[in-house]
């Protein structure tokens, strides 16, 4: 019997499925490239962090009745003093080289360890963190460019406060609310657990932070308990919209 040329109806799905996938794959790599690179122009600022403390901005009891002062001495002297600390450790052991900014560590975290991620993510947050804050003013808003990018993205700034407010509301467990911004100016708002931001390639979001607030218990504990909300609702008035637009200007 002459046999049939071509090939059988097994052989056509199976080829058909190799190609679906590697293509499935191809535009996935692609994206993750384009994120990667995304990421990369994302850290051309001004605002690179060493791997040091920066002296707070203020004293301890600044920010009184919102944050109370033994709160901030402990949250900077140990909790983020450590994760200093451990993340010098981190760079030391992995052989990270000499002149690579937080920044760049961050945006290739999925190449280093657990210490490395969570040290790292610890560090960077809580220094700007910081600086996101200064002794409560009467008009507490942003202005000029800052203030037409939220209007724009969030039809109002009191629009922006709830989605902001949700976000920090409701992260489950210990994490950070942010407002952040992609390469494109378009800001956005987002949570991440533990000490993760979204410089981290393996973020669920992704782009440049701008203001940044630490929904850790250890950050309002003492002073507000179990009252996250509370917390949340309180600490607008410490917001320093002259760095947050900064940073938004620098990118």
């Amino acid at each position: 019997m002459k046999k049939k040329s071509g090939i059988n109806r097994r052989d056509f799905i199976f080829n058909t499925a190799k190609t679906s996938i590697g293509l499935t794959l191809g535009l996935s790599a692609l994206s993750n490239y384009a994120m990667a690179n995304d990421n990369q122009k994302i850290l051309t600022t001004k605002f690179d962090t060493g791997f040091d403390q920066k002296p707070l901005p203020y004293a301890y009891d600044a920010l009184e009745n919102v944050i109370d002062a033994l709160t901030m001495e402990i949250h900077y002297t140990k909790h983020a003093a450590g994760y200093s600390k451990n993340l010098k450790e981190a760079v030391t052991t992995e052989n990270v080289p000499l002149g690579t900014s937080v920044e760049k560590i961050l945006s290739n975290i999925s190449s280093y360890s657990t210490k490395m991620r969570n040290n790292a993510g610890g560090h960077y947050n809580h220094e700007m963190f910081w600086q996101c804050m200064q002794p409560k003013s009467l008009d507490n808003k942003p202005k000029g460019k800052l203030m037409e990018a939220i209007e724009k993205h969030f039809t109002s700034f009191e629009n922006f406060k709830i989605k902001f407010d949700d976000a920090a509301k409701t992260r489950f467990g210990s994490g950070w609310a942010w407002l952040y911004a992609d390469n494109n100016h378009n800001l956005h708002i987002g949570s991440t657990p533990n000490q993760d931001n979204p410089l981290m390639n393996i973020s669920e979001i992704k782009g440049f932070p701008l203001l940044g607030l630490d929904v850790w218990e250890h950050a309002y504990y003492l002073m507000y308990q179990n009252k996250r909300a509370e917390y949340v609702e309180n600490w607008w008035k410490l917001v320093n919209w002259d760095y947050v637009s900064n940073r938004y200007a620098s990118i």
